[in-house]
């Protein structure tokens, strides 16, 4: 007997944190449709981002390179459906594709590790932090100019090893991925949001798909979480009218209470040492409105050659 065609195919990066977040992507749609787990697919794909771990990724082209095969695949009717960590998302998606769906959004906090020091402000002077990405780089070093950053790649697992091996004195992780890997007691301290502005899209999972196919929207319609959906819609927007990308230290961070969106957003130098931040409030119906205006600001208050590229 002929086996039947699975219920949808969903697209997923290979590590642990991928895989947790396809399979409760997975559930969801399942118990919302009433099939069985198993009949949904999950097709492991290896991006670009996962085979280079040599080297910084803002030097082989930042963001896009933990989703372009996977959105490949899309396009090529290979899979119904992408999940990603929305904060890897790429600010233009491929023609065609669309962020159909979100689940609801984990915290969205930075977690400090460290086997040397309780908080950010205790390590010792001259330490060592470890992070692949630069918006924490930046971050860190205009909180604490005098600690050294380096670039520190790797699933959740290959980074803690790396600071048990003393390869460093500390790094940061979104507290989400700890959360969701049931990893959340290895995070030393939690940073505050007012004083470490998260990345655009952490902590949230997002749901690409082709915007041609209504069955697959539809099916995500039924698991969207709208709030998260807006919230990243105005940070989205933000992002995009500053062309962020790996190379620019941006955060940006929306939240939504009883329909009203509040935003807030930073761009930095890549050693810290500047940094200009803005914030918008109005109606969740305004989303990308409010985003893109806070990003114009910025733009504006920029002073030239902020934004190089080198």
């Amino acid at each position: 007997m002929a086996q039947s065609s699975p219920f949808l195919r969903i697209g997923t990066r290979g590590s642990p944190l991928a895989l947790w977040q396809a399979r409760e992507v997975r559930a969801r749609l399942a118990a919302a449709h009433g099939v069985e787990s198993d009949a949904i697919a999950i097709e492991v794909i290896r991006t670009t981002g996962d085979m280079i771990q040599d080297r910084p990724l803002s030097e082989v082209g930042g963001k896009g390179l933990f989703t372009k095969e996977i959105e490949q695949a899309l396009i090529d009717n290979a899979i119904d459906l992408a999940v990603h960590s929305s904060k890897d998302m790429p600010t233009v998606l491929p023609a065609g594709l669309m962020l159909a769906a979100c689940l609801p959004r984990e915290d969205v906090r930075d977690a400090f590790i460290s086997r040397k020091a309780a908080t950010l402000a205790g390590l010792p002077h001259g330490a060592v932090i470890g992070t692949a990405s630069l918006r924490r780089q930046a971050m860190v070093k205009r909180l604490r100019p005098d600690i050294a950053v380096v670039s520190f790649r790797g699933n959740v697992d290959t980074r803690l090893r790396k600071l048990d091996d003393g390869e460093v004195d500390a790094t940061l992780l979104a507290l989400a991925g700890l959360k969701r890997l049931g990893r959340e007691a290895a995070a030393t301290a939690v940073l505050d949001i007012d004083a470490f502005l998260p990345a655009v899209g952490q902590g949230a999972i997002g749901i690409e798909a082709r915007e041609a196919d209504a069955r697959t929207r539809d099916l995500l319609a039924r698991i969207n979480h709208s709030d998260t959906l807006m919230a990243l819609a105005a940070e989205r927007a933000f992002l995009g009218v500053l062309d962020g990308s790996c190379r620019t230290p941006i955060a940006g961070y929306a939240r939504i209470d009883a329909g009203a969106l509040s935003f807030r957003g930073m761009i930095l130098r890549p050693d810290g040492s500047e940094a200009h931040e803005t914030s918008r409030a109005g109606p969740v119906a305004d989303a990308v409105k409010l985003g893109a205006d806070a990003g114009h600001e910025l733009k504006r208050r920029a002073p030239p050659g902020f934004f190089a590229v080198g």
